[in-house]
């Protein structure tokens, strides 16, 4: 008998990549027939202008566990997962980028590396077979989330992830954060690890990212990503000391003008009028900044992070799902 549900899911998010998908599929069928376990493939069709949806629906038709989730528009990787996620059915999710950099052949050891008592694993492309600008980017960007988030990964940004479903349900992800999914993870609690695989050069078509505005919005993020981890429980920590630093500050040079006033006032000293100082402006501005610093901010990002919706991230045109039993690699049927 034919499980209902699938033990593992698939799921891939693509943009523009009509010349891979037939490929890739072909090396996946191939490598999960294998592996021993019913599966499901999810291809989310991030708004492609090129002939991908066509090859996508022609898949679909001829090959029952394939499923296609077409956006209405381009909303970005980040999106997609979370609709690949939301829509997948396995225990065990793998997640794997369209444009076969990322070999295929490599998802049983990435399994076998899981079962071992992680609950992420995450690819370490330790060739990579990129140009020269996107390797020292992604070199950069790999230091400064290793430096600043403690966690000790050579690759934060690969495409290629295998997860138990449990890190997948306990992770709101918006913006570009699908880079920062091992950071979230070790901050709930969840074991991860890597496993270094080759890294093949692209097979056909041209790098969607690596653009400056993406640098920059990454950095926003991460910035971002570090304050929830450390300080979403207790973000009292934060605005505290940078609010007690600043009110502190107003407070010493409003008790300067007021000793002033004092002498002053006592003609004590000869000494013009306080409330006219451009100095008296600064120490009320100070202690107005010690109460607000950065609190717009990061208390939007906190009731964003926690009245977060993912169906809002992204608009689905259409989705293309099978209601056949799905298929069982011949091993286990």
């Amino acid at each position: 008998m034919v499980p209902s549900s699938p033990t593992l899911s698939v799921v891939i998010p693509l943009l523009n990549e009509e010349g891979n998908l037939e490929r890739l599929h072909q090396k996946l069928t191939e490598t999960l027939a294998l592996v021993g376990q019913p599966y499901e493939i999810i291809f989310i069709n991030d708004g492609s202008t090129d002939s991908s949806s066509e090859i996508l629906e022609s898949l679909f038709e001829r090959d029952p566990v394939v499923q296609v989730i077409h956006f209405q528009q381009n909303f970005g990787k980040t999106a997609a997962l979370t609709a690949g996620f939301r829509h997948s059915q396995g225990e065990i999710i793998i997640t794997l980028d369209a444009d076969l950099q990322d070999d295929p052949a490599e998802i049983p050891a990435m399994l076998a590396k899981l079962h071992e008592g992680y609950d992420l694993v995450a690819a370490w492309r330790y060739q990579r077979q990129d140009t020269v600008d996107k390797t020292l980017s992604s070199r950069v960007f790999n230091w400064a989330a290793t430096t600043f988030s403690g966690i000790k990964l050579h690759d934060f940004n690969c495409g290629f992830k295998v997860y138990r479903r449990a890190v997948t349900e306990q992770m709101p992800l918006y913006s570009d954060f699908h880079r920062y999914i091992p950071v979230l993870a070790a901050n709930q609690g969840f074991r991860i690890t890597e496993l270094p695989v080759q890294h093949h050069p692209r097979y056909s078509g041209i790098s969607k990212y690596g653009n400056f505005g993406r640098a920059v919005r990454g950095t926003f993020d991460l910035i971002t990503v570090l304050f929830l981890m450390k300080y979403l429980k207790h973000p009292l920590r934060l605005f505290g000391a940078g609010g007690l630093m600043m009110f502190g500050l107003g407070v010493i040079i409003e008790l300067y003008l007021t000793g002033l006033w004092m002498l002053r006032a006592l003609a004590l000293a000869e000494i013009g009028p306080i409330g006219t100082r451009p100095l008296f402006t600064v120490g009320v501005l100070a202690m107005i900044l010690g109460i607000q610093l950065f609190s717009i901010g990061l208390l939007g990002e906190m009731l964003r992070y926690f009245t977060y919706r993912p169906e809002q991230e992204y608009v689905i045109q259409e989705i293309l799902k099978h209601n056949e039993p799905l298929r069982k690699s011949a091993e286990t049927s």
